[in-house]
Protein backbone atom coordinates (compact mmCIF):
# COMPACT_ATOMS: atom_id res chain seq x y z
CA UNK A 1 0.00 0.00 0.00
CA UNK A 2 3.03 2.45 0.68
CA UNK A 3 4.69 1.82 -2.75
CA UNK A 4 1.53 1.67 -4.27
CA UNK A 5 0.37 5.26 -2.46
CA UNK A 6 4.09 6.65 -3.42
CA UNK A 7 3.66 5.81 -7.49
CA UNK A 8 0.42 7.32 -6.84
CA UNK A 9 1.83 10.65 -5.73
CA UNK A 10 4.88 11.01 -8.16
CA UNK A 11 2.78 10.04 -11.19
CA UNK A 12 0.44 13.15 -9.78
CA UNK A 13 2.92 15.22 -9.62
CA UNK A 14 4.36 14.35 -12.73
CA UNK A 15 1.19 14.84 -14.64
CA UNK A 16 0.76 18.33 -12.92
CA UNK A 17 4.13 19.47 -13.84
CA UNK A 18 3.27 18.62 -17.11
CA UNK A 19 0.16 20.34 -17.22
CA UNK A 20 1.74 23.41 -15.82
CA UNK A 21 4.44 23.41 -18.62
CA UNK A 22 1.94 23.71 -21.40
CA UNK A 23 0.33 26.36 -19.63
CA UNK A 24 3.61 28.03 -19.69
CA UNK A 25 4.06 27.09 -23.49
CA UNK A 26 1.08 28.77 -24.09
CA UNK A 27 1.77 31.89 -22.01
CA UNK A 28 5.38 32.19 -24.21
CA UNK A 29 3.63 31.92 -27.67
CA UNK A 30 0.93 34.53 -26.93
CA UNK A 31 3.79 36.86 -25.67
CA UNK A 32 5.01 36.37 -29.03
CA UNK A 33 2.57 37.14 -31.04
CA UNK A 34 1.80 40.10 -29.01
CA UNK A 35 5.63 41.10 -29.42
CA UNK A 36 5.55 41.45 -33.21
CA UNK A 37 2.93 44.18 -33.10
CA UNK A 38 4.23 45.79 -29.54
CA UNK A 39 7.64 47.65 -30.02
CA UNK A 40 8.13 46.98 -26.58
CA UNK A 41 10.85 44.21 -26.28
CA UNK A 42 11.15 40.87 -24.66
CA UNK A 43 13.66 42.25 -22.34
CA UNK A 44 10.71 44.15 -20.95
CA UNK A 45 8.65 41.23 -20.40
CA UNK A 46 11.56 39.67 -18.52
CA UNK A 47 12.51 42.36 -16.39
CA UNK A 48 8.99 43.55 -15.41
CA UNK A 49 7.36 39.70 -14.64
CA UNK A 50 10.49 39.24 -12.36
CA UNK A 51 10.03 42.86 -10.59
CA UNK A 52 6.70 41.39 -10.30
CA UNK A 53 8.00 38.57 -8.52
CA UNK A 54 10.18 40.30 -5.87
CA UNK A 55 7.43 42.41 -4.87
CA UNK A 56 5.17 39.00 -4.62
CA UNK A 57 8.22 37.56 -2.51
CA UNK A 58 8.97 40.99 0.01
CA UNK A 59 4.92 40.72 0.51
CA UNK A 60 5.33 37.69 1.82
CA UNK A 61 3.18 35.60 -0.38
CA UNK A 62 3.55 31.80 -0.60
CA UNK A 63 6.44 30.86 -3.15
CA UNK A 64 3.45 29.04 -4.98
CA UNK A 65 1.56 32.71 -5.94
CA UNK A 66 5.04 34.09 -6.55
CA UNK A 67 5.72 31.45 -9.26
CA UNK A 68 2.33 32.28 -10.62
CA UNK A 69 2.80 35.90 -10.80
CA UNK A 70 5.96 35.55 -12.50
CA UNK A 71 4.49 33.34 -15.33
CA UNK A 72 1.42 35.37 -15.76
CA UNK A 73 2.49 39.23 -15.83
CA UNK A 74 4.00 38.82 -19.20
CA UNK A 75 0.95 38.39 -20.20
CA UNK A 76 -0.61 41.85 -18.93
CA UNK A 77 -0.41 43.71 -22.44
CA UNK A 78 -1.70 40.90 -24.54
CA UNK A 79 -4.94 42.86 -25.30
CA UNK A 80 -3.00 45.27 -27.53
CA UNK A 81 -2.90 42.51 -29.91
CA UNK A 82 -6.54 43.91 -30.84
CA UNK A 83 -5.33 47.34 -30.89
CA UNK A 84 -4.82 49.34 -34.19
CA UNK A 85 -1.53 49.96 -35.55
CA UNK A 86 -1.75 53.30 -36.33
CA UNK A 87 -2.06 53.74 -32.58
CA UNK A 88 -0.32 50.81 -31.18
CA UNK A 89 2.95 51.72 -33.60
CA UNK A 90 2.49 55.81 -33.53
CA UNK A 91 5.85 57.30 -32.80
CA UNK A 92 4.26 60.61 -30.85
CA UNK A 93 2.10 61.44 -28.41
CA UNK A 94 -1.62 60.12 -28.62
CA UNK A 95 -4.38 62.13 -29.19
CA UNK A 96 -7.13 61.61 -26.67
CA UNK A 97 -9.61 59.82 -29.06
CA UNK A 98 -6.66 57.55 -29.47
CA UNK A 99 -5.79 57.01 -26.45
CA UNK A 100 -9.26 55.88 -25.26
CA UNK A 101 -8.95 53.57 -28.55
CA UNK A 102 -5.74 52.46 -26.59
CA UNK A 103 -7.00 52.13 -23.17
CA UNK A 104 -9.54 49.72 -24.65
CA UNK A 105 -6.22 46.89 -24.44
CA UNK A 106 -6.78 46.74 -20.60
CA UNK A 107 -10.59 44.52 -21.51
CA UNK A 108 -9.30 43.07 -24.59
CA UNK A 109 -6.56 40.91 -22.51
CA UNK A 110 -8.38 40.39 -19.72
CA UNK A 111 -11.56 38.96 -22.79
CA UNK A 112 -8.77 36.91 -24.32
CA UNK A 113 -7.64 35.14 -21.04
CA UNK A 114 -11.15 34.93 -18.74
CA UNK A 115 -12.93 31.76 -18.53
CA UNK A 116 -10.21 29.47 -18.05
CA UNK A 117 -9.94 26.46 -15.79
CA UNK A 118 -5.95 27.23 -15.10
CA UNK A 119 -4.96 29.32 -12.10
CA UNK A 120 -2.26 30.89 -14.18
CA UNK A 121 -5.01 32.20 -16.94
CA UNK A 122 -6.67 33.37 -14.36
CA UNK A 123 -4.38 35.24 -12.95
CA UNK A 124 -3.14 36.74 -15.99
CA UNK A 125 -6.82 37.46 -17.08
CA UNK A 126 -6.83 39.92 -13.32
CA UNK A 127 -3.56 41.11 -14.09
CA UNK A 128 -4.18 42.51 -17.55
CA UNK A 129 -7.73 43.77 -16.49
CA UNK A 130 -6.21 45.74 -13.20
CA UNK A 131 -3.08 46.73 -13.99
CA UNK A 132 -3.50 50.46 -15.57
CA UNK A 133 -5.92 50.80 -12.28
CA UNK A 134 -4.29 53.23 -9.79
CA UNK A 135 -4.43 53.78 -5.84
CA UNK A 136 -6.19 56.78 -6.01
CA UNK A 137 -9.08 55.79 -8.48
CA UNK A 138 -8.31 57.90 -11.18
CA UNK A 139 -6.58 54.67 -13.56
CA UNK A 140 -8.38 52.57 -16.09
CA UNK A 141 -10.45 50.48 -16.89
CA UNK A 142 -12.56 50.35 -13.85
CA UNK A 143 -11.61 53.46 -12.02
CA UNK A 144 -10.96 51.00 -9.23
CA UNK A 145 -9.65 52.77 -5.68
CA UNK A 146 -7.46 51.17 -2.95
CA UNK A 147 -7.57 47.96 -2.49
CA UNK A 148 -10.57 47.57 -4.44
CA UNK A 149 -7.88 46.96 -7.48
CA UNK A 150 -6.65 42.98 -7.31
CA UNK A 151 -3.62 42.35 -5.54
CA UNK A 152 -2.04 41.65 -8.73
CA UNK A 153 -2.86 44.61 -10.51
CA UNK A 154 -1.12 46.49 -7.99
CA UNK A 155 1.88 44.58 -7.83
CA UNK A 156 2.41 44.52 -11.84
CA UNK A 157 1.66 48.24 -11.65
CA UNK A 158 4.61 48.93 -10.09
CA UNK A 159 6.81 46.54 -11.73
CA UNK A 160 5.69 47.63 -15.24
CA UNK A 161 5.68 51.28 -15.18
CA UNK A 162 9.06 51.19 -13.40
CA UNK A 163 10.37 49.08 -16.19
CA UNK A 164 8.70 51.75 -19.00
CA UNK A 165 10.10 54.50 -17.26
CA UNK A 166 13.73 53.04 -17.56
CA UNK A 167 13.53 51.95 -20.74
CA UNK A 168 14.50 53.45 -24.19
CA UNK A 169 11.39 53.34 -26.55
CA UNK A 170 11.45 54.46 -30.16
CA UNK A 171 9.56 58.08 -28.58
CA UNK A 172 11.74 58.54 -25.68
CA UNK A 173 14.76 57.66 -24.15
CA UNK A 174 14.97 55.67 -20.76
CA UNK A 175 15.07 57.81 -17.64
CA UNK A 176 17.99 57.85 -15.03
CA UNK A 177 17.24 55.73 -11.90
CA UNK A 178 16.84 58.67 -9.85
CA UNK A 179 14.20 60.56 -11.92
CA UNK A 180 12.24 57.04 -11.84
CA UNK A 181 12.33 56.55 -8.11
CA UNK A 182 11.46 60.09 -7.62
CA UNK A 183 8.21 60.03 -10.22
CA UNK A 184 7.25 56.79 -7.86
CA UNK A 185 7.94 58.56 -4.90
CA UNK A 186 5.56 61.00 -5.83
CA UNK A 187 2.87 59.28 -7.12
CA UNK A 188 2.63 56.88 -3.42
CA UNK A 189 -0.94 56.68 -2.69
CA UNK A 190 -1.57 57.96 -6.22
CA UNK A 191 -1.51 55.81 -9.26
CA UNK A 192 1.16 53.18 -6.56
CA UNK A 193 -0.53 51.07 -3.41
CA UNK A 194 2.21 52.02 -0.92
CA UNK A 195 3.11 48.67 -0.08
CA UNK A 196 4.11 47.51 -3.25
CA UNK A 197 6.13 50.42 -3.57
CA UNK A 198 7.92 50.04 -0.69
CA UNK A 199 8.32 46.33 -1.45
CA UNK A 200 10.24 46.89 -4.48
CA UNK A 201 12.18 49.87 -2.97
CA UNK A 202 13.13 47.98 -0.52
CA UNK A 203 14.63 45.15 -2.79
CA UNK A 204 16.80 47.67 -4.48
CA UNK A 205 19.70 45.25 -5.11
CA UNK A 206 17.74 42.77 -6.71
CA UNK A 207 15.83 45.25 -8.98
CA UNK A 208 19.84 46.08 -10.23
CA UNK A 209 20.12 43.04 -10.28
CA UNK A 210 17.66 42.26 -12.51
CA UNK A 211 18.40 45.28 -14.41
CA UNK A 212 21.44 43.71 -15.15
CA UNK A 213 20.73 40.28 -15.92
CA UNK A 214 17.75 41.33 -18.60
CA UNK A 215 19.36 44.03 -20.09
CA UNK A 216 18.21 45.95 -23.11
CA UNK A 217 21.04 46.01 -26.15
CA UNK A 218 23.24 48.88 -25.36
CA UNK A 219 22.70 50.15 -29.17
CA UNK A 220 18.74 50.56 -28.25
CA UNK A 221 19.34 52.34 -24.96
CA UNK A 222 19.53 55.98 -23.86
CA UNK A 223 19.21 57.70 -20.70
CA UNK A 224 18.12 61.11 -19.53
Amino acid sequence: MSDHAAWLAEAVDKATAEVREREREIIVRLVRAAEFRDPETGSHIQRMAAYSRLIAERLGLPLAEQEIILAAAPMHDVGKLGTPDHILLKPGKLTPEEFEIMKEHARKGYEILADSNSRMLQVAAIIALSHHEKFDGSGYPGGLRGEDIPLYGRIVAVADVFDALTSARPYKPAWTLERAVEFMQDNRDKHFDPACLDAFLGAWDDVLAIRERYADDPADMGEV
